[in-house]
């Protein structure tokens, strides 16, 4: 195995301009992480790791599908073998996964925060397993440590309504000084179609509101309950996973009758699950303009494909899928249905499927409103497409469809405390593109011009979006 420097200073930076762009405007800009799937818990206690392994493989459904694709078992992944065995198992096919970004994350990862720029194979597996577990060991890579080693400013968590935000008041009142803040997350509330788990949702959404759920009003007011309770514990922020916006916005009054029987009766199905979704969205979505909340509609996805192994191991293990769904009349209509009592909020929405990147990119400038710059987002390439050449199609859907200046920039979307490196990956890649249409008289040759937009891609616009100050 050729040894040797993996990510040289200047990586992805293929012109001198792009250099000076990361390099002079976005290399030492703080991060705004809005959103993403760290454990308040884990920040509040400032937790160590107990090897490279609990740290790095589990719950990286990314390395899980990478590795199950070069044939390791699944007790090398999700099952019973020692962390250092699961963690060989990694190294033995990390070289098979160039030009994967897998190849570029698991690398860059281990530059920053560890220090180690070669690469990972069968034979450095075992010294860098060793050489990462001491370094857990020191404060500097605890939790809290690693998001100021990152110089992360804020954390955006993603939670339920039902949740009591324990950790987010522990680390309000700690000397902490990043600002780890919940986003509400209520996709429960809406998949009424899993009859079973809804209903077994609203008795525990009842429960924690206080508020008797008989009637759909019974649940939007034990959803109000919720967003007040998220809001007066530093809560600006929603977030939805849905895999398209409802078509319809409204309950009939067969309906909402229908909803009071279903609630009642065992082994009920509710007619028109789509009504429902979209009637609760869009209460919903009045709160947050009322609240002055950002909303996310992260789209697209098709999830727990293989029904063998979601019935062995559960959800977010590494079987969800791009989706071919219709967006842009549910787009259109939802949004729309807002605008008419001017009550959209400033919104981000996230395409999965590339397919759709104009799609979603011209339908942000629908809703502009002359009020603020950048109301409306075409959100950051995300999971399947938060690599490279997904990236750079974003942004340059983005640029032909709106203003790329305003844009609020990258997040992690990611259960990990490594996948910081995720934000230089973007920053190199941004300035890039930038710079390479510099040199070739495409963009002004004005490095102090461009440089600001770099700048506020990477820092500013999301901190001015973000109210942080």
């Amino acid at each position: 195995m050729i040894e040797g420097a993996v990510i040289p200073e200047d990586f992805l930076l293929s012109s001198k301009k792009a250099k000076i762009l990361f390099n002079d405007y976005a290399k030492n800009l703080p991060i705004i992480d809005y959103h993403n799937h760290l454990p308040p818990q884990e920040i509040a206690e400032n937790k160590k790791f107990a090897n490279l392994t609990e740290i790095w493989l589990k719950g990286d459904h990314y390395k899980w599908r990478g590795m199950r694709a070069l044939g390791v078992s699944e007790e090398l992944i999700t099952g019973s073998a020692a962390d250092q065995d699961k963690f060989m198992a990694w190294a033995r096919v990390v070289p098979a996964t160039v030009r994967n970004p897998l190849f570029h994350w698991t690398h860059m990862e281990l530059k920053n925060p560890f220090g180690i720029n070669s690469f990972l194979h069968a034979d450095s597996g075992k010294r860098i397993y060793e050489d990462c577990n001491a370094l857990l060991t020191k404060d500097e890579f605890s939790t809290q440590g690693l998001l100021n080693h990152f110089k992360v400013e804020m954390v955006g968590t993603t939670d339920d309504p039902c949740d009591d935000l324990r950790y987010h008041k522990q680390l309000g009142e700690s000397d902490f000084s990043v600002k780890v803040k919940p986003s509400f997350r209520p996709d429960k509330a809406l998949l009424i179609d899993k009859a079973v788990q809804f209903k077994d949702y609203v008795k525990h959404l009842s429960a924690v509101s206080g508020i008797a759920i008989t009637d759909v009003d019974g649940l939007i007011a034990a959803l109000r309950q919720r967003v007040d309770y998220f809001a007066a514990h530093n809560c600006s922020v929603s977030d939805h996973g849905l895999a398209t916006l409802p078509a319809t916005y409204n309950l009939t009054d067969g309906e909402r009758k229908e909803f009071i029987s279903f609630l009642k009766t065992d082994g009920a199905v509710f007619s028109n699950p789509d009504a429902f979704a979209g009637y609760v969205l869009t209460e919903l979505s009045k709160l947050y303009h009322e609240k002055d909340w950002v909303q996310q509609f992260h789209l697209g996805a098709i999830r727990n494909n293989n029904l063998g192994m979601f019935n062995k191991l559960g959800a977010d293990t590494g079987y969800d899928s791009i989706g071919d769904f219709r967006h842009a009349e549910r787009l259109s209509g939802f949004l729309g249905n807002l605008s008419v009592t001017d009550q959209l909020t400033k919104t981000i929405i996230y395409n999965l499927n590339p397919a759709d990147n104009e799609v979603f990119a011209a339908m942000t400038g629908n809703f502009a409103d002359g009020r603020m710059k950048g109301k409306m987002q075409f959100g950051s390439g995300w999971w399947f497409l938060d690599q490279k050449d997904g990236m750079e199609k974003q942004l340059n859907a983005l640029s032909n469809m709106g203003m790329v200046s305003n844009f609020v920039g990258m997040l992690t979307d990611s259960r990990s405390f490594l996948s910081y490196s995720r934000h230089e990956y973007f920053r190199r890649i941004l300035c890039n593109l930038f710079g390479a249409e510099m040199e070739n008289g495409i963009l002004p040759n004005d490095e102090k011009w461009i440089g600001q937009i770099i700048s506020d891609i990477c820092y500013y616009n999301a901190k001015e979006y973000f109210k942080l100050g």
